[in-house]
């Protein structure tokens, strides 16, 4: 049912030529069927979208690969189920976000306000700075509010689609989202003090 409504919204937006469409159903087909090599250009495909969503969301580069092979793995187990290249894509992520958030879960949080060093004013290495700050307060953030984040600024996704790989009302996206924003807004103020964000 979920896939249907992304599905329409897929072919609404236009993003078929994300995906050459033909090529990709074929090569599902073989894949299903068990060629290991039509399997090996799916993950070749896909391998840098699913390592990138989990990589911004767990922050460590071993457990992103191997959360990427986890899912990929779990792909080819259910490879029967993939009705088309936009349902690969969707299915995709919906795994690879629901792998992430159950690992982090599982976790200790990694990273606290207090880790994040005081700012001692404006610095010529501003952009850097701010970029590694913001990176340790989006970890800091819940789980599903820090996938919201990750998967709206990171992956460039629609709140619609958003919605669909989390398979959540598109207003809790977007409230998740506003409350994230507001949380990470009020951190880097406190951790920046005067300086203007």
């Amino acid at each position: 049912m979920a896939y249907k409504a992304y599905r329409t919204a897929e072919l609404d937006g236009a993003r078929l030529s994300d995906v050459d469409a033909t090529g990709m159903e074929a090569t599902l087909a073989r894949a299903a069927g068990g060629d290991s090599s039509a399997f090996a250009s799916i993950v070749r495909e896909h391998q840098g979208m699913v390592f990138s969503l989990a990589y911004h969301f767990l922050h460590d580069r071993p457990l992103a690969e191997d959360m990427a092979q986890e899912v990929f793995l779990h792909l080819y187990r259910n490879l029967h189920s993939i009705q088309s290249p936009l349902h690969l894509k969707y299915w995709l992520r919906r795994v690879a976000s629901h792998r992430c958030i159950d690992h982090a879960r599982g976790q200790k949080p990694q990273v606290s306000l207090d880790d994040v060093p005081e700012s001692a004013g404006p610095s010529s290495e501003r952009d850097l700075l701010l970029e590694q700050r913001l990176r340790k307060l989006v970890a800091s953030l819940p789980d599903r509010a820090r996938m919201v984040v990750v998967l709206r600024y990171q992956e460039e996704l629609e709140y619609h689609e958003i919605a669909e790989v989390l398979e959540m009302p598109i207003n809790t996206v977007k409230s998740n989202l506003q409350r994230a924003l507001a949380v990470l807004r009020g951190k880097l103020t406190r951790c920046m003090g005067d300086v203007r964000v």
